[in-house]
């Protein structure tokens, strides 16, 4: 089966010079946790999208691959 990518957080950090580092300590998540959503292996809650959304000073929707482009 074919991963599909539901989320563009590893897009949006690398298009605000950030890294996952950055993000997981503006979160107090573990490194590995963050890198797991930004590879897509695991999603992040609904309420996870809404803090890192915050913290990039992003809409939330910007976070999310369009289900109109799969």
């Amino acid at each position: 089966m074919e991963k599909t990518n539901l989320n563009r957080i590893k897009a949006v950090l690398a298009e605000q010079n950030r890294t996952g580092v950055w993000l997981s300590q503006q979160m107090g998540k573990n490194v590995a946790t963050v890198s797991r959503w930004t590879s897509n292996k695991v999603q992040p809650s609904v309420e996870q999208l809404y803090e890192i959304a915050n913290h990039l000073k992003v809409d939330v929707k910007d976070l999310l691959v369009s289900n109109e482009h799969r």
